[in-house]
C-alpha cells in the first residue's frame, strides 16, 4: 500500500493511515459552546476517511478566545457539547477526534473574519485582553496588557484545566498550538517578546513560558494518548524567529513527552506575509523531522494526493495535515485513496460508492498524475 495509507502508531494510538483533518475555525459557537452546525460539521468529517479529526481552535478562558464565535473548554456546559460530538463519532465514524486547546493572545477580542470591519470588537462587544507586551498585532486592532506573573500562573493553570475537561469529554489527541502569532507563538519570537523578566531576551527565556504551559498539560494528559503541538517554523522576517530555533524548541517538546508536532509558520503579525504555495511548510517539517528525530505532520495548502503520498514516501514528514482540502471535499481521502490505488474506511451504509461498485467511480491512477 501507498506510504500515505499505511498504519502508525504515536504513543497508545493505532493509526490507520497517515492522514489528519487540520483544526479549523468556523466561528460558530455560542459562548464558547459548540452548536449544531459543529455536530453536523465533524459527524461529517467522522468517516472521511483521515485517521484524525482535530477540533477547531479551542480556547482554555472566555478572554482567550479570538472572537465571539469562537470554541472554549472552560465550563461544564462546553464539555458536555464537546463530549457528544465525540460520542458520535466514536459511535457512527472511523477517524479519531482531537481537540486544539488555545489562548489568542493579543489577537483575542477581534472581529469575526467575515464582518466588514477587521480587528478590534465594536464597544461593549469586546473584553480586555492580554499577551507577552502591549503592542497590538496590527492598527485597529484591540491593544493588549502585558500578561504579569500571575497572569501567566492563571494561564498554565487554565490550560491544565482544559486538558482535564478535554480527557472527560473522551478526544483521543490533543494539540497545543505555538503557532501564528497566537500567545505561545508570541512568548517565541523575538519580534514581539520584548519582556526583560525571565521570559523575555534569549531563546532560553522566551521558550520558558510555553514550555510551563506544556509540560503542566503533559501532567494532565495521559501517555497513552498522543500529545502534539503546532509548531511555527518561521516568523517570515529575518529579525523573528526562524527555524534552527524551532528546531531547538521541539526538541524541548521530546524531552518533556510531546509525541509529535505540526510545523506550520507566519501569522507573527499583520504586517509580516509568508511566501504560499502548495506545500510550502513541508522543508520545514523534513528539517525538524531530520534534526530532532521527532515524529513530524506537514501542512501547508496540501491538496493534491500525489504530493501528500511524496511527503510521507520519501521521509519529509510522518503525516499530513489537510485542511481546506476537507472542507472543499469532505470524503477527500477516499477520493485520495481511489486515485492511489489504496483501500480505505468507508462505511458499511456508503460500501455501495467504493471503487470497482459503480461505473462512475474514480480510477485509480498509479503514476500519480
Amino acid at each position: 500500500m501507498p506510504d500515505l495509507f499505511s498504519p502508525l502508531c504515536i504513543a497508545g494510538l493505532e493509526l490507520p493511515n497517515r492522514i489528519i483533518v487540520s483544526p479549523m475555525s468556523q466561528y460558530s459557537a455560542v459562548n464558547g459552546a459548540p452548536t449544531d452546525w459543529h455536530f453536523i460539521h465533524y459527524g461529517g468529517l467522522a468517516n472521511s476517511g483521515a485517521a484524525i479529526v482535530t477540533v477547531e481552535s479551542t480556547h482554555v478562558s472566555a478572554d482567550a478566545r479570538g472572537t465571539p464565535g469562537c470554541l472554549g473548554l472552560y465550563n461544564d456546559e462546553q464539555e458536555e457539547a464537546m463530549a457528544r460530538i465525540v460520542r458520535a463519532v466514536h459511535d457512527n465514524g472511523s477517524s479519531k477526534i482531537g481537540v486544539q486547546l488555545n489562548h489568542s493572545g493579543r489577537k483575542a477580542s477581534s472581529t469575526l473574519p467575515w464582518e466588514a470591519t477587521k480587528g478590534a470588537l465594536d464597544e461593549g462587544r469586546g473584553w480586555p485582553i492580554l499577551s507577552v507586551s502591549e503592542e497590538p498585532f496590527g492598527p485597529g486592532w484591540p491593544k493588549p496588557a502585558a500578561a504579569t506573573a500571575a497572569d501567566l500562573d492563571r494561564i498554565v493553570a487554565d490550560y491544565a484545566a482544559a486538558a482535564g475537561r478535554a480527557l472527560r469529554a473522551g478526544f483521543d489527541t490533543l494539540e497545543i498550538h505555538a503557532a501564528h502569532g497566537y500567545l505561545l507563538h508570541s512568548f517565541l519570537s523575538p519580534l514581539t517578546n520584548t519582556r526583560t523578566d525571565s521570559f523575555g531576551g534569549d531563546i532560553e527565556a522566551r521558550m520558558r513560558f510555553p514550555l510551563a504551559v506544556i509540560t503542566a498539560v503533559r501532567q494532565v494528559w495521559p501517555v497513552e494518548k498522543p500529545l502534539s503541538v503546532r509548531v511555527s517554523s518561521s516568523d517570515w522576517d529575518p529579525a523573528g524567529w526562524e527555524i534552527d530555533e524551532a528546531v531547538e524548541f521541539v526538541r524541548r517538546l521530546r524531552a518533556i513527552g510531546v509525541d509529535y508536532v505540526c510545523m506550520s509558520s507566519g501569522a507573527i503579525s499583520i504586517d509580516t506575509k509568508p511566501r504560499i504555495a502548495p506545500g510550502f511548510q513541508t522543508g520545514f517539517a523534513a528539517k525538524v523531522k531530520r534534526d530532532t528525530d521527532m515524529p513530524v505532520s506537514a501542512l501547508g495548502l496540501i491538496a493534491d494526493a500525489a504530493e501528500a503520498l511524496r511527503i510521507v514516501h520519501e521521509g519529509d514528514a510522518d503525516l499530513v495535515t489537510v485542511g481546506r482540502a476537507f472542507l472543499d471535499n469532505p470524503h477527500w481521502a477516499w477520493t485520495a485513496a481511489a486515485r492511489l490505488g489504496a483501500q480505505i474506511a468507508r462505511p458499511r451504509q456508503y460500501i455501495r460508492t467504493s471503487p470497482g461498485q459503480w461505473p462512475a467511480a474514480p480510477q485509480a491512477d498509479l503514476q500519480g498524475g
